[in-house]
């Protein structure tokens, strides 16, 4: 079984004796949507979950938000740093608005990060893998 406990977020997996007893016990403190109530033998991709797909509507702004965690610093401090207004970081954050590419370099130096795992994220370069580095 997958399940998800949605605050605080917790991805589990849980097999062996007992697991509805478990599941009743943990939903009794916690938010928990079922992933996949399957045989110990099969698994879902992760790919085919609405967690996944709520994740991937927005890839770009989620990196930037794990980026800035990261480092250690606000919207408004990484603002400060920019020289740009807190909000503007909110919007990239949340997918309202997209930063140009002199932007993704700008945050990329700032929070000590790859340009293009702003741009892209890790594994989702448009280069082969094998010609990644030079």
């Amino acid at each position: 079984m997958l399940a998800l406990v949605k605050k605080p977020h917790i991805e589990i997996s849980i097999h062996g004796e007992h697991v509805d007893e478990l599941l009743a016990w943990i939903k009794k403190k916690y938010d928990v949507t079922v992933l996949a109530d399957e045989p110990e033998n099969e698994s879902v991709s992760i790919e085919s979950t609405e967690y996944w797909q709520e994740m991937e509507k927005n890839r770009i702004g989620n990196l930037l938000a794990g980026a800035r965690l990261k480092a250690g610093l606000t919207q408004t401090q990484l603002a400060e740093k920019l020289g740009i207004r807190q909000n503007m970081v909110s919007d990239y954050e949340h997918g309202r608005r997209t930063y140009s590419d002199a932007m993704a370099k700008r945050l990329s130096k700032t929070l000590k990060v790859k340009e293009e795992h702003l741009k892209y994220g890790s594994g989702k370069s448009h280069e082969p893998a094998t010609n990644a580095k030079s």
